[in-house]
């Protein structure tokens, strides 16, 4: 459980002043957002049939308010947390912004308006899936595993995951195959990225009683299981091309991008230094990105041609 008197002390400081709507949208987590919708949009964009523009434009808004929730039920659970941790301690929650009080109500407000909303104008299985992945990230990810297991990461990272899925969804009314891989793209995807950075956040983690793999296994421990997931995302980084719903275009260009992310693995597991765990931080968030742009220009390209 959090802290509560450090959450009552920043609900106390929040009080006192009036917060602006910049520190109410930063509780939505909008960098993190913008990855989740765009991924959302290229699970759309990808499956067979399509949507209304107005459906199709709902549907993102269910996904980006869904996702925003989340982070602000988050940042309301973890302002104990946060507010030791270099990288969080100016979070609106910790930094004495917003109430604690008000990130809850928000988060749960847009949660279920959220739900609603994609139930309602879209279909009853993406309403499922994003309501499932809000609950994964509040409750498996955030109130139980964080606090508990170094493998909160691994397990924890399906709630990034759900996004293509839930736009595959919106579309289809189902999940096939194709959906689970850009799945599983992002779920293996994830360790490598959030253990890079905690090699040279692993201090931070460690302050906050966060049981992040190197503070619990070691660092040695932590780039052996980046290379590891490396290798095992390589094969699912261009399983769209063999799968038959993505071109040579795709199938090139993710097997480029897997390479160099596995050559940047290897950095971390050998040279062993700060500088390489960073290199491979900022280039996994590129690597992500691509991938699915990649998907997304095949799919305008075909559309135009």
């Amino acid at each position: 459980m959090p802290d509560t008197s450090i959450i009552q002390n920043n609900t106390a400081r929040a009080e006192q002043g009036s917060a602006r709507a910049s520190d109410y949208f930063a509780l939505l987590k909008p960098r993190v957002m913008s990855l989740v919708v765009f991924t959302g949009l290229v699970g759309m964009a990808v499956a067979p049939g399509s949507l209304h523009p107005v459906l199709a434009f709902t549907a993102l808004l269910c996904i980006a308010v869904g996702a925003g929730a989340s982070g602000a039920i988050n940042m309301w659970y973890d302002a104990d947390i946060d507010l030791i941790m270099e990288r969080t301690k100016n979070r609106p929650v910790p930094a004495g912004k917003v109430t604690a009080g008000e990130a809850l109500g928000i988060g749960v407000s847009l949660s279920v308006a959220s739900v609603l909303l994609m139930g309602l104008a879209i279909n009853l299985v993406a309403a499922f899936l994003l309501a499932l992945t809000i609950g994964f990230y509040v409750f498996i990810y955030t109130m139980w595993l964080k606090r508990r297991t170094p493998q909160n990461i691994v397990i924890g990272g399906a709630a990034g995951a759900f996004p293509p899925m839930i736009g595959w969804a919106a579309v289809t009314g189902d999940v096939s195959i194709e959906s689970l891989v850009l799945f599983a793209i992002i779920f293996f995807w994830t360790p490598p990225h959030f253990w890079a950075l905690s090699l040279w956040r692993d201090i931070d983690y460690a302050k906050a009683g966060v049981p992040m793999l190197p503070v619990v296994a070691g660092r040695e421990a932590t780039r052996r299981q980046v290379m590891f997931y490396s290798v095992l995302l390589f094969p699912i980084g261009v399983s769209p091309y063999f799968l038959g719903y993505a071109g040579p275009v795709f199938g090139i260009g993710a097997t480029i991008l897997g390479v160099i992310f596995l050559f940047g693995a290897a950095k971390v597991w050998l040279k062993k230094d700060e500088t390489s765990a960073k290199q491979l931080f900022a280039f996994s968030i590129l690597y992500l990105f691509l991938i699915f742009a990649l998907l997304l220009g095949e799919v305008i390209v075909n559309g135009v041609v």
